[in-house]
């Protein structure tokens, strides 16, 4: 892929019409030969920006007493395994589940968030995961962990042969939102089973605007 037409499609979609607001820039692969019923067309990656998300991802931590100090520091909210009680209204759980990105929790301690937090984490896709490592050990240090976080993009193929992320704003220039692009481009087409080859076409677009396409 050509960085140099990533740009001058991201060059395009800035000629569009402005709103009144800073717009996402989101990107649209939709892909080919590739059976998402299939494991091989299964995809799930977590995927650090070197120039950052549109906003820092939010991290919420479910912790025991062993990381309650650095859970306090780091992350944008610490929930203490004693407070999972507190923890009933279906109303405030939902609201909890939509307004963090990310959520950690600590291994010893994982069976209470499951009981306590599972039930609404679970079918957005944020229990969690042990693959990305957002399971830690109770002397965890999570400075490290939670700052790569912020600038994670989780980019995932569901039950279409569509993949559709965010490399961030009107607010950064062309050549890094291009970087961020070619950041997940490259980890994608080497975990597709054809590479590039699987992808049909590229697509970007502000978030409210018509997508142009990349020239491949």
């Amino acid at each position: 892929m050509d960085q140099k037409k990533v740009i001058e499609a991201i060059q395009q979609v800035r000629s569009a019409e402005k709103r009144k607001f800073t717009q996402g820039i989101d990107v649209i692969l939709n892909l080919k030969e590739l059976d998402v019923n299939k494991e091989e067309g299964k995809l799930d990656e977590f995927i650090q920006l070197p120039h950052g998300r549109a906003r820092p991802a939010k991290v919420c931590i479910f912790v025991g007493p062993e990381l309650k100090d650095q859970g306090q520091k780091f992350a944008d909210l610490m929930i203490l395994s004693d407070d999972f009680g507190k923890w009933t209204d279906a109303r405030q759980l939902r609201k909890l589940v939509r307004d963090y990105d990310f959520f950690l929790g600590q291994a010893n301690i994982m069976p209470l968030v499951a009981k306590a937090f599972a039930k609404y984490l679970g079918p957005l896709g944020k229990v969690p995961n042990p693959k990305a490592g957002h399971i830690l050990p109770p002397k965890a240090n999570l400075e490290p962990l939670i700052k790569n976080l912020r600038i994670t993009a989780r980019v995932t193929i569901k039950k279409a042969p569509t993949i559709q992320f965010s490399i961030g704003s009107e607010q950064m220039t062309d050549e890094q939102l291009a970087g961020n692009f070619m950041a997940v481009y490259e980890r994608l087409t080497a975990k597709l089973p054809k590479a590039q080859h699987n992808i049909k076409e590229i697509l970007i677009k502000t978030t409210m605007g018509k997508p142009v396409k990349v020239v491949q």
